[in-house]
């Protein structure tokens, strides 16, 4: 993918902003929304782990623990199943003008982006009232995103390509979703796995999402948290990271090819 030039870079800000806009368009709260739904999913949550079935009372902060889960999964879901629809949805700028049609996606998950960019300013200010220290490993949540959205941009790019002459692409991730939500430890905590099955734990943490909650939880919330780090074996830690950059170079390839045929086939 070549470097944007100034007429792309002008293109993917406004298609970006206008991603944004209409989102919430027509909506009594507007922008609000970006901070009212993971909040309303948090609530429901931790009312029925954390209230009733009484999940992570070992945990410290658990509210805060539960609430980045919940944050961070929003933005991968929102990331890759905006990212998948985009072409559909631009079709018609792509019949009108010559540009690098990945800028389309990279536009939809920059939406995603910015959500999730509001969202942990409110994870930080929730995070400060609840009594978490701030700390140096702060500064290591930026790369944490930075990889989870390579995934997400990767996934996109796949999934997008195909879903161009597939259009049961987009229903089929979004089941896959519901079923991927629980095989990462995001309202249940890793200990509960570890005290059940330690492989089980271990094969959950090889997945680069799981392994990237888990890390921002020990970065921004406690170094108790247990990470990849600590119970994969030393070959395999840095296997979610490969993972990351495999599917990214497999949806930039398979885009490549494929973007070749999008004005066909839509």
């Amino acid at each position: 993918m070549k470097v944007l030039n100034r007429k792309n870079r002008i293109l993917l800000t406004e298609l970006t902003k206008t991603d944004f806009k209409l989102r919430y368009q027509g909506s009594i709260l507007g922008y609000l929304w970006a901070i009212i739904r993971p909040l309303l999913m948090f609530g429901i949550l931790y009312l029925v782990f954390a209230k009733f079935l009484r999940f992570g009372a070992e945990i410290p902060h658990y509210p805060v623990y539960l609430l980045i889960g919940t944050v961070l999964w929003n933005f991968f879901t929102e990331c890759t199943s905006q990212g998948i629809q985009s072409l559909i949805i631009r079709s018609d700028l792509m019949r009108k003008i010559s540009f690098p049609k990945w800028i389309i996606v990279l536009s939809a998950t920059a939406t995603a982006l910015i959500n999730l960019g509001i969202n942990l300013v409110v994870v930080i200010i929730f995070s400060l009232l609840s009594g978490v220290s701030i700390s140096w490993t702060w500064l290591l949540v930026p790369l944490l995103i930075l990889e989870l959205y390579l995934l997400s941009f990767g996934l996109a790019l796949f999934l997008g390509s195909i879903n161009v002459k597939f259009r049961d692409i987009q229903s089929i991730w979004e089941v896959l979703i519901q079923a991927l939500f629980y095989a990462i430890p995001i309202i249940y905590p890793l200990p509960m796995v570890i005290q059940y099955s330690d492989f089980a734990a271990k094969i959950l943490m090889l997945n680069p999402i799981a392994q990237v909650i888990q890390d921002v939880r020990f970065a921004l919330i406690t170094p108790e948290t247990i990470t990849g780090w600590e119970i994969l074996p030393h070959l395999a830690k840095n296997i979610p990271l490969a993972l990351v950059f495999i599917i990214l170079l497999i949806g930039i390839l398979v885009f490549k090819k494929k973007s070749k045929y999008f004005a066909e086939e839509i």
